[in-house]
């Protein structure tokens, strides 16, 4: 996994892409479908219509980087949501390059704690 600069922003596109586009059109995407900037840093991702490919698009100081994973068997398991796009945490998106399905996943609460003295 890439190393993520602190405070990153990670968005999701959902629907498919044509995995032919290169720097200007997933720069475009990220304007229009997920509606940032790609300039600002964040982490976009995008998937093929079979799911079996990837692209990570993030601007780092001064150019663009494509990071581009193919499973060899099974499918990335992007979350069925009715919007364009939608932010994930870092360890979400781990768990989607590992090919595990996050929108079946439950999070439980965060547990708080009271010292009694």
């Amino acid at each position: 996994m890439i190393n993520l600069p602190a405070g990153i922003k990670i968005y999701l596109a959902i629907a498919p892409i044509n995995m032919h586009r290169s720097f200007d059109g997933l720069s475009m995407l990220a304007q229009e479908v997920v509606q940032q900037n790609p300039l600002k840093g964040h982490l976009f991702v995008f998937r093929n219509k079979r799911a079996d490919k990837i692209k990570l698009f993030i601007w780092d100081r001064n150019g663009f980087f494509i990071f581009y994973k193919r499973v060899e068997r099974g499918r990335f398991k992007f979350p069925k949501v009715n919007q364009d796009s939608i932010e994930i945490s870092r360890e979400e998106l781990t768990l989607l390059l590992d090919g595990i399905d996050v929108s079946r996943l439950k999070r439980f609460p965060t547990l708080h704690y009271s010292v009694v003295a």
